[in-house]
């Protein structure tokens, strides 16, 4: 990649490139600028330290796609609004740091990489970028694939740009390396060799990004979930005493299908029905044993906690703990008669103390 000059591609076999070492220490910035601008897409770059600068750049056709390589000092970069304006490659371009640390922010998204990092960015969109912030100079490795070669739907890959995407095993580590080979070894092929190399490494690209977009939609799916469930947790325990909580209300409460509220409680230890009773029967126990409460008639109770008939109330509880609520309130609130042994509860919680001789 010696020699000055701006990047040269389309049926140009091998690297077509070259470095600052040719150029006028003034003008070193300023080539490294235009260069990248003009391989990769227009960008404002920001120098650590322009009197200093080194940099060497090259770009490899791989018939629908272009693999580019860039050595450089310490600097940082955006794109903004305007620039994608001014000129738009329309790209994907996937970078692979070969040595040094590289920070990079878009759509959200942002990761923080050293040697074997990669991550996914837009053409399309504003980014900023730091590089070699360490002080280090930086080697990087850019994938370059036109949106129309990527059989990826944007909505599956917009989640993951400017997200680490680790390159140490499985397909990553397969991708990872084919790029170093690429690099290597790329020039010594022959464009028909190139043309085919380039497909598949986009179809690696692709089947890559797929995988991590559908774990990304499976982690999504279930932090949801759980939120959801939360949110569910919440307004059964607010809404105890309204003796109309049912399923249904809490289905149609949370915009869901009755199925899809079952759906989300199958996983757990109880149904949503069985989880209202359970928790309606703990405020009543522990009201029953509440000496400030020892007045209060037992039906009084079992109402505030969403029990409108007695009978119903009383088969439940006895069902649950062993014992009626009546029987339960004077072994409670009586000293003499406290129970010789446990009995464990039918339901979740702690053990319940009832006499069982």
């Amino acid at each position: 990649m010696a020699g000055a000059g701006a990047l040269a591609s389309g049926g140009v076999v091998g690297w077509q490139g070259g470095g600052t070492d040719a150029v006028a220490e003034a003008d070193r910035f300023g080539w490294f600028a235009e260069t990248i601008s003009r391989a990769l897409m227009p960008s404002v770059f920001m120098p650590r330290d322009p009197s200093g600068f080194y940099a060497e750049g090259a770009v490899l056709d791989l018939g629908p796609v272009q693999l580019s390589r860039f050595t450089y000092s310490p600097l940082r970069s955006r794109r903004t609004q305007r620039l994608i304006h001014v000129g738009d490659p329309e790209q994907y371009q996937l970078g692979l740091v070969l040595s040094g640390t590289v920070q990079f922010a878009q759509n959200s998204g942002e990761a923080l990489l050293g040697a074997g990092g990669m991550t996914l960015w837009d053409t399309s969109r504003p980014y900023e970028s730091g590089s070699g912030m360490d002080g280090r100079n930086v080697d990087v490795v850019v994938l370059q694939i036109p949106k129309a070669e990527m059989p990826l739907a944007s909505q599956r890959i917009d989640p993951l740009l400017a997200r680490p995407i680790p390159g140490g095993a499985g397909s990553a580590a397969i991708l990872s390396d084919l790029l170093v080979s690429l690099a290597g070894n790329g020039p010594d092929c022959t464009p028909s060799s190139l043309d085919e190399l380039g497909r598949i490494a986009v179809d690696l690209a692709a089947s890559h990004l797929a995988h991590l977009s559908d774990a990304s939609t499976m982690a999504s799916a279930e932090t949801r979930a759980h939120a959801l469930l939360r949110r569910i947790d919440t307004f059964i325990d607010n809404h105890l005493a309204d003796p109309d909580l049912t399923p249904r209300l809490i289905a149609d409460r949370h915009h869901l299908s009755l199925r899809a509220l079952y759906v989300l409680f199958q996983h757990h230890d109880e149904g949503v029905a069985a989880s209202i009773r359970r928790r309606r029967l703990e405020r009543c126990r522990a009201d029953l044993a509440s000496e400030p409460l020892r007045d209060q008639p037992v039906q009084m109770i079992a109402a505030r906690w969403g029990f409108p008939h007695a009978s119903s109330f009383s088969r439940a509880f006895r069902t649950a703990y062993g014992t009626t609520p009546h029987d339960y309130r004077y072994q409670a609130l009586t000293p003499s008669h406290r129970p010789c042994s446990l009995r464990t509860s039918h339901l979740k919680g702690e053990p319940v103390n009832v006499a069982t001789g």
